[in-house]
């Protein structure tokens, strides 16, 4: 996995140019959770890379579409639960808890669309303000037509474009 997020880390210098290699290697090593959220993040498209974002350093999935391997999943336990019919496999929220990793905040989400054009396709679900979810709802967001969207729907809502990205916050 290492070499993996090397090789990718030196494709994509535009997306942590204040980051030397050297720092993030030193931290992975010495963290084997970190690494294995990784890996699973990896396993299920997500293509991890280094983001940084206001002075954080930032472990996300910077697949160009909503990872593949976590798609058509509701927001979270509750939701999936309340579900009378066709209930999905999982929930976003939960499948990140099992990695070892969280939904990306919309202003995560809004950060990596500065460093690229990603979910011109798909959707992704992101941490939803309590609030709103008190009431039902849940957000994601996509970017269509050279914008970035946030989008309301229902939590127990699925659909095989709607995903979710993780991230990883480095200490």
């Amino acid at each position: 996995m290492i070499e993996t997020l090397r090789k990718r880390f030196q494709e994509n210098m535009d997306r942590h140019p204040s980051v030397q290699w050297q720092t993030v290697e030193a931290l992975l090593q010495k963290d084997e959770k970190m690494l294995r959220a990784l890996s699973m993040m990896e396993e299920s498209g997500g293509e991890p890379d280094i983001l940084v974002m206001n002075g954080h350093i930032l472990l996300c999935d910077c697949a160009k579409e909503s990872p593949a391997g976590r798609r058509s999943l509701c927001y979270d336990r509750e939701a999936r639960l309340s579900r009378k019919k066709n209930t999905p496999a999982g929930s976003a929220v939960e499948e990140a808890e099992r990695m070892g990793a969280r939904l990306m905040t919309e202003a995560e989400y809004r950060h990596l669309q500065t460093l690229g054009e990603f979910d011109l396709k798909t959707s992704s679900w992101v941490q939803t303000p309590e609030e709103i979810r008190r009431l039902g709802g849940a957000i994601f967001c996509e970017r269509r037509y050279g914008t970035v969207f946030t989008f309301h729907n229902g939590a127990d809502s699925y659909y095989g474009v709607r995903g979710f990205r993780c991230v990883l916050t480095v200490e």
